[in-house]
């Protein structure tokens, strides 16, 4: 797995040789993903499991494309995970 320095640095290569444009498109898709990584993560805290799959490909007519993504979702029968006590409830 790349370091995160590593991925800074080559997305900074790669971006010198983009527009104006398109590098402000690139820093918006990377702050909603890092927004997107937190929420996976909180789900996760909360008991579920997440899995994003590609549900479509957006051509944009000039040989450029992008994954559009789904949530698949998965929980636990709430059930079947131990008995959680309320220590404001104690009657020992």
């Amino acid at each position: 797995m790349a370091s995160i320095a590593r991925v800074k640095e080559r997305a900074e290569e790669q971006s010198t040789s983009m527009s104006t444009d398109q590098q402000s498109a690139i820093r918006m898709l990377a702050n909603d993903l890092h927004r997107l990584n937190q929420s996976v993560m909180k789900a996760v805290e909360a008991g579920v499991s997440v899995e994003l799959v590609r549900s479509a490909r957006h051509h944009g007519g000039e040989g450029n494309w992008g994954d559009l993504l789904i949530p698949v979702i998965v929980t636990r029968n709430p059930s079947s995970l131990p008995e959680t006590r309320d220590a404001s409830k104690r009657t020992d």
